[in-house]
Order: C-alpha cells, then structure tokens, then sequence
C-alpha cells in the first residue's frame, strides 16, 4: 500500500488529507502535527467564528487580495476557487452565509462547526493523525520516496509528501525544508495592527469609523476601510491591509513611522470647508461640542476639537476662521507616530515561506524534487484580512491532493 504523508494539522493539512483519502481510497495518508492542538487557526479564526472564505466570486478581483502570490493563485484560483469552497462544504452538510462586508462563515456562527467537520471527515476517511511529532530531518531516498526524521522515535517512511506546516516568523523554523534545496523567502509578519504608545486617541478604545483612508508618510502605500482605535492604537481593514502590503517595508523601518489619517475621504478640502461655513451660519447660536456637521462618532468629534483648542461650551458663531481651518485641515490629515506592532487577534500571518518560483501551481508539486508538494502559508503567499488566507489553503490543498491522486491513479 502506498503511503502519503502530509505535515500540518492545520486549515491546509487536513483540506489535503481529506481530498486526498477520498480519491485514493487505497492509499494510506498519515497526517502529522508538531503541537498537540489541531487546527488552532480554524478555531480562533473570525473572533471564533471562521472566516472560511470571502464572496468574491471574479478571480480577477480575487487575486487582487494577495500582497504576494497573486500572479500564481490566478491559475490555481481557475482549478478551485470560492465557489467550488462554497460547495466542497456544501455537499459535506456544511452551509456557509455571507455578510454585508463579503466575509463568509459557517451558519452556525462557530468555527467548532468547520473544525468539527474537517476531523470527523478525516477520522471517517482512516486518515492517521499524529500529533506532538517535530519533522527535523527529510530524508531523500534513492527511489525517491522519503524518509522523515523527527523529534521522536518515529521516523515514517512515505512515498508523497505535502508540507502544509503554515508560516513561521522564524527563519530557522524552515531548516528542515530548506536542506531539500528548496529557498525560503525570509518571512516577516503579516497583517498586524499599529502601536501608537502615550497618544490621548487611545482612550477611544472600542471608536469605529466605516470608512477612512490612511497613508504611511514618505511612501506610496495608502489604503482605505474601517478603522478601529484601540488600547494600543489603531486596528481594522484599512490597518491590516496597510499591514499586508507593507509587510516588507514596515519592517524594515522596524515598525517606526508616521501613519497619516484621512476620517473623512469622501470630502475634498473644499467642500468639507463649505459644509462647515454654511453649518456654521445656520446654526450660530448652538454650541459645537453637540452639533457636529458631519457623520462621525461623537466622542471622536470631541476629540478633535479638544485637539485643536475648540472649547465644545462655545458656540458655532464664536469660533473663528482660523480654528475651523486648523479643524479640518486635522480631519482630513491627521497624523500618529507609530512604535511597534500587535498580532491581529489571535490569526498570526507570515508573508514569506518557500519560494513561489520552485513550485508547479499546476499540481503544487515542487519543482526540484519530485513527489514533495506544498501547500498553504508555508508558501510565500498571503493574503489581506477577510477569509482570503483560507481560500488559499482550500486552493493549493485541493491542487496538491488532485496532483497527487493522479499520479497514484494513473
């Protein structure tokens, strides 16, 4: 009997496995997991509630969602995209509902509802699970099958591999793949939020806006969404996806810099001046503190009016030209200093990982050894915040079980 071993209990791993046992129903598949959780990031995924996908149903716009690996996904996206993720969990009893901002998650409201799922259906299809097994050492047999040598007694032996490990910020951590010839594109992190330490804006924790638009200074990268002030500093879409496609650049400014703030990115400077004048004449004799003129959280407008010397007591028609001029000028440029970072929730993203060019998007079969594939974030793939991780893990997963099965089939 054959025998496939993929390495990663994780979103990739088990998508793999699964596929993989029910095309080749004679063929043993062994999943093994370093820690002795399974499935960790399912679970914490979405505030707990996985974020399996994201209803973007054109490859193109797809695509688009991806810092790095867009250009491979293209093609794999052709194979296995949303819709077919959509009906994979369909067809096993699992229904997915969209939300208005296109973030797809299991009806139930829980991620214990995928989780669940993905091991019942590994455990129904035989698919061995092994947990708390460190791979330190692949081993490249003569008839080109492996030999995997790990932290334990138990060293398997396989005639396919999948590394499905996910990403790791440690560059040492992919030692063992990079002994197989394989390069490793230097990872950093991903999708985290912004530090702004002793600034006044943090004591609006828990504040939204729906939309905003922020810049980093002295770059081209600038991004627009919701934005979330925290304890710490600043969160939300508009941050992680600055986070994504800045991940590089960030870090190599070690996580110093100015980020610019637009609260207002649906006025130009000269018609939010206009809106203020003409407020201001029609309601002279109110004060400004409770009448705001336009649509942002109250607490955030005292905010800024505290910011800019506005007593909030004063009246409309007492505050000078100068001061509505400095007001706006802070609405539609405002700017923190950022030191440091903070994980994203509990959902750690690399971007980094085994170099795109070494892999055959057509099977995910790597290049330069034949019978070793790769799958999920372990790649130098990654994808902004919204369930576009995950369509990447269901994607390549599903990719290198059909690669497999075939050639086992034949």
């Amino acid at each position: 009997m054959l025998r496939v071993v993929v390495v990663g209990g994780g979103a990739a791993g088990f998508f793999t496995a699964i596929n993989l046992a029910e095309l080749c129903k004679y063929t043993e598949v062994i999943l093994i997991e370093k820690t002795h959780k399974l499935l960790t990031k399912v679970l914490v995924s979405g505030g707990g509630r996985c974020n399996v996908t994201h209803a973007c149903f054109d490859n193109g716009l797809l695509v688009s969602n991806y810092p790095r690996g867009g250009k491979e996904l293209r093609s794999a996206f052709s194979k296995f995209t949303t819709t077919d993720t959509v009906e994979w969990f369909k067809k096993r009893r699992i229904n997915l509902k969209t939300e208005s901002d296109g973030r797809m998650f299991p009806e139930s409201n829980t991620s214990e509802t995928i989780a669940n799922g993905l091991l019942q259906m590994a455990h129904d299809l035989n698919v061995k699970v092994k947990t708390s097994i460190t791979i330190k050492e692949i081993i490249i047999n003569k008839d080109k099958s492996f030999t995997l040598k790990t932290d334990t007694d138990y060293s398997p032996q396989c005639d396919k591999l999948i590394i499905a490990c996910g990403g790791n910020a440690k560059p040492e951590s992919y030692n063992w793949i990079r002994n197989t010839g394989h390069s490793i594109v230097t990872p950093v992190p991903s999708l985290f939020t912004f530090n702004i330490p002793n600034n006044e804006l943090t004591k609006l924790m828990g504040v939204s806006v729906p939309h905003a638009k922020i810049k980093i200074a002295n770059t081209k990268l600038e991004t627009e969404g919701p934005l979330l002030i925290t304890h710490w500093g600043l969160s939300g879409p508009a941050v992680l996806k600055a986070s994504a496609w800045g991940a590089r650049m960030l870090n190599e400014m070690n996580y110093n810099f100015t980020v610019q703030v637009n609260w207002l990115p649906s006025y130009k400077e000269e018609g939010l001046r206009n809106l203020f004048i003409e407020y201001k004449e029609s309601n002279a004799a109110k004060n400004i503190g409770g009448n705001c003129p336009v649509e942002i959280p109250k607490r955030l407008w005292e905010f800024f009016l505290h910011k800019t010397s506005i007593n909030e007591t004063n009246r409309w028609a007492d505050i000078p030209k100068k001061q509505i001029n400095l007001l706006i000028n802070t609405l539609l440029n405002d700017a923190y200093e950022v030191k440091g970072k903070t994980t994203f929730k509990e959902e750690f993203v690399t971007c980094g990982g085994v170099s795109l060019k070494e892999i055959d998007f057509s099977t995910m079969q790597s290049k330069l050894v034949p019978n070793l594939y790769f799958a999920g974030e372990v790649l130098d793939i990654d994808g902004v915040t919204g369930g576009f991780n995950f369509q990447n893990a269901w994607t390549t997963a599903w990719i290198a079980a059909q690669g497999i099965g075939t050639s086992i089939n034949q």
